[in-house]
């Protein structure tokens, strides 16, 4: 399997509930609908959750402020990823996904990876 990761940024002129919402309803539904079409086996949205606790250990330790979530997409291999993704239909699917995020998320904060897994405990 491979994973793209990639972090989800608010966009500031919306609440964060309204980019909860936003994110784990539409945005949700779309990729619902088009996984198939992008070979698309696994989706997983991580929603950040505020605490001032944490906050204040990261800036203890220097780290940037966290993203307000993290968005997981599998694929059954990288060939079957870039197979959906040299389609029309699936450059057509890409480019809707891409659209949806513009309405809820600051795009130029945003940024991601292709990546394999290696568990480590558990």
């Amino acid at each position: 399997m491979i994973k793209f990761v990639a972090t989800v940024w608010r966009r500031p002129d919306l609440t964060p509930e309204q980019f909860t919402e936003r994110w784990r309803e539409g945005h949700a539904e779309l990729m619902r609908r088009l996984a198939p079409t992008l070979n698309i086996v696994r989706y997983v949205q991580t929603h950040g959750i505020k605490d001032e606790l944490l906050d204040n250990a990261l800036a203890g330790r220097g780290w940037l402020s966290p993203p307000d979530g993290i968005a997981e997409v599998w694929w059954e291999s990288h060939e079957a990823m870039i197979a959906a993704l040299s389609t029309p239909e699936g450059q057509a699917a890409n480019a809707a996904l891409a659209a949806d995020e513009a309405e809820f998320c600051d795009m130029s904060k945003m940024s991601g990876f292709l990546s394999r897994e290696i568990t480590v405990v558990g």
